[in-house]
């Protein structure tokens, strides 16, 4: 089983450009505020605070075995507060898209301050500083990703002006920041977002927009994404294609699915295509962590692909497990858990946009 993790952010419409991210374990949420083509090298991936025992030290993170989770909920299991980055903007003369400053391992939820302090927070409410990244900036935002078994992070760190971005990426240990490696580095119209581990020795990084000034459908989220070797940025696999058939939707345990505009294909770990199915229009299209489920979600809600099962009104975010769905919501619109059997929901106490699940491995 699953657990979701809702970020706390202002509420934004549901659309093919915003539904959010959350993070899930079972049949629950945990509440957690924080604010919410090109080419690149061959060798890469060719792309008031109260913070939880705030002056505890990173080695406080080592200190514990992180316990991977196991049990489902049905409730709030462990709530936090931070600060919020501030907004990035491309010199004021285009948007930045950015990912939620957060990531989980296969035990924790990891989320950064306004400061650059990356903070843990675990189920059973365990919480403390973890490690610090470069802090954000309106020009600057890192991004992160910790490996399943809590040892190493990967971190992003986009510089933005008008013409785009200046990206590097380093893996190092999270424990004390030893062994650093740098493995990447470009300047472009796109960068880079770490989007997870798949074991503890394949990065997945996401090909994403460096500014936007428009919209339409995939226009400002990951459009290709690329299994990388986490000591060199040498490129393994390549999911999606950014022209012919980008990503449309977050990334499963089970792989990811990109859309050519007529026919959407569920792709493995290995690049390899599984299925395809016709889809006539864009949709944001999340897959199940088994790789058996689609869940299309558009302006009017969710259904399920292949199924008579919808859910008007429901904007799912997230899998919890294979079975169930999460919707992000606020004061006016309750998040959700819906099973997919039958579209049946029931609300769950929290608010919030999706930011990922646990366990967090993909």
């Amino acid at each position: 089983m699953a657990l979701p993790l809702l970020m706390e952010t202002p509420r934004r419409r549901a659309s093919l450009e915003t539904i959010g991210a959350l993070i899930a374990t079972a049949i629950t949420a945990a509440a957690c505020s924080v604010g919410g083509p090109n080419n690149v090298a061959s060798h890469s991936p060719s792309p008031a605070q109260k913070s939880p025992t705030a002056n505890a030290s990173a080695t406080s993170q080592a200190a514990a075995t992180p316990q991977p989770v196991t049990t489902p909920y049905g409730k709030v299991a462990a709530s936090s507060e931070t600060s919020t980055p501030p907004l990035v903007t491309c010199a004021n003369a285009a948007g930045a898209p950015t990912a939620l400053p957060v990531s989980t391992s296969n035990s924790r939820a990891y989320y950064m301050d306004a400061k650059g302090v990356v903070y843990f927070l675990a189920p059973n409410g365990d919480a403390a500083r973890a490690t610090q990244v470069p802090a954000p900036t309106g020009s600057r935002r890192s991004t992160f990703a910790v490996s399943p078994d809590d040892k190493r992070i990967a971190v992003v760190v986009a510089d933005y002006d008008s013409s785009g971005a200046s990206t590097r990426m380093y893996v190092e240990d999270l424990a004390g920041s030893a062994n650093h490696v740098d493995i990447f580095t470009e300047r472009g119209a796109r960068t880079l977002w770490p989007v997870g581990w798949h074991g503890t020795n394949n990065l997945v990084v996401a090909i994403v927009p460096s500014c936007t000034q428009g919209g339409g459908p995939f226009c400002c989220g990951i459009q290709e994404l690329h299994v990388v070797d986490p000591a060199n940025a040498t490129r393994r696999f390549t999911l999606g294609n950014l022209i012919a058939c980008p990503i449309v939707g977050p990334a499963s345990p089970a792989g990811a699915i990109c859309w050519d505009g007529s026919q959407s294909k569920v792709l493995s770990w290995t690049a390899d295509s599984v299925r395809a199915y016709a889809v006539p229009g864009p949709e944001i299209q999340l897959l199940s962590p088994d790789g058996g489920r689609v869940a299309l979600i558009d302006n009017g809600g969710t259904s399920i692909q292949g199924t008579s099962v919808s859910m008007p009104g429901m904007f799912a975010c997230t899998w919890i497990d294979d079975t169930h769905l999460l919707s992000g919501g606020d004061p006016q619109h309750q998040p959700r858990v819906a099973t997919v059997a039958n579209g049946s929901m029931v609300p769950v106490a929290a608010q919030g946009d999706c930011g990922g699940r646990l366990p967090g491995g993909l």
